[in-house]
């Protein structure tokens, strides 16, 4: 039997991780997604998997155990947030955070088991602003983070690309591998903006100098921006650290109608993201993707970006230009002007 190249994993349980209504980060938003991708034609050509609870050694890569025990307690409490205010929680949050957890492991394990090529973790909450010892900007566990020790643990791969394109810088996944060469961490985001984070100055330490690349965008940029982004900055370098897997933390809200992101991009603009990364993942990794939702609050943007996020997964014709000279990662900086 023919195995399916793109994996898709969803669970209904991750609704409930429960938020007020009026909060952006809410249970309709996986769900709205996943209804609409059921209407597509190529659904019934992707690969389901489905979630299991990740056990806490591999949160324990980067948590720490009294977080993790922070995190589980100040939920089943019912605590209304935790650690910041924007951080909401419901009596599930920590149980729905381990299956989002869970959910990155095995979209891993499907990639390097050969069920699928790549794949797209529908999952929340969400991750990249999690700090080893702090939930944030409405992250509990940094599950692109444990997904990249996970890797580089179970599976003895020793270089793991991060590509992050949500609207927000992701702080987090930063800090957990700022020193760390082996985890190349790429950002693009709109700059000044929350948490404040991802300056172009912000480049790694020690060891890891040079293996963290910020690419901090003004309000209002779009596909244009984007584009000479990926195509300049990340595709050269990338192809350079030449990663043995790439983790995206897809985020969907610098889409121009998402009404926390103040950016232009369009849903075509999320296809020509995806084209530059999996061309960089057939060049260097095998074609080894595993992509998890971080943002994207407007239902509809959100669930129309991941449809062309799935296109591109599946299609084996897709190839960008590479650049392949070595490039001084220091020389790599977009202005704030561009």
């Amino acid at each position: 039997m023919m195995k399916h190249q793109t994996g898709l994993l969803y669970s209904g349980d991750y609704a409930r991780h429960l938020t007020r209504p009026m909060h952006p980060e809410k249970p309709e938003r996986v769900r709205y997604a996943y209804e609409h991708l059921k209407k597509q034609a190529f659904f019934e050509t992707l690969s389901p998997l489905n979630p299991s609870q990740a056990e806490t050694k591999w949160i324990h890569e980067i948590h720490s155990p009294a977080y993790v025990e922070h995190v589980k307690n100040t939920c089943l409490n019912g605590n209304p947030v935790i650690d910041s205010l924007d951080t909401e929680i419901s009596h599930d949050s920590y149980e729905v955070a381990c299956l989002a957890v869970g959910g990155a492991l095995a979209l891993v394990d499907g990639v390097m088991s050969g069920k699928i090529q790549n794949g797209l973790g529908l999952i929340r909450p969400p991750g990249h602003h999690a700090e080893k010892e702090m939930a944030l900007g409405f992250c509990l566990f940094n599950n692109v983070a444990i997904a990249a020790r996970y890797i580089q643990k179970k599976y003895r791969l020793k270089r793991i690309l991060i590509v992050d394109w949500d609207v927000h810088h992701g702080n987090g996944t930063q800090n957990v591998f700022y020193e760390d060469p082996s985890v190349f961490y790429f950002s693009v985001h709109q700059y000044p903006f929350y948490p404040g984070t991802g300056a172009s100055e912000e480049e790694g330490k020690r060891e890891g100098w040079g293996t963290t690349l910020n690419v901090p965008l003004p309000a209002g940029c779009g596909d244009k921006e984007y584009r000479e982004v990926f195509r300049k900055v990340l595709c050269p370098r990338a192809v350079e650290f030449s990663p043995e897997f790439i983790l995206i933390s897809a985020g969907f809200d610098a889409h121009q109608n998402d009404p926390l992101g103040h950016m232009n991009v369009t849903t075509e603009g999320y296809r020509e993201m995806t084209e530059a990364v999996k061309s960089i993942a057939e060049e260097c990794a095998s074609g080894r993707i595993v992509s998890l939702l971080e943002g994207g609050y407007d239902l509809q943007a959100l669930a129309e970006s991941v449809q062309v996020h799935l296109e591109v997964l599946m299609d084996s014709k897709i190839k960008w230009p590479l650049g392949k000279k070595k490039i001084r990662t220091k020389s790599l900086k977009v202005s704030k002007k561009s």
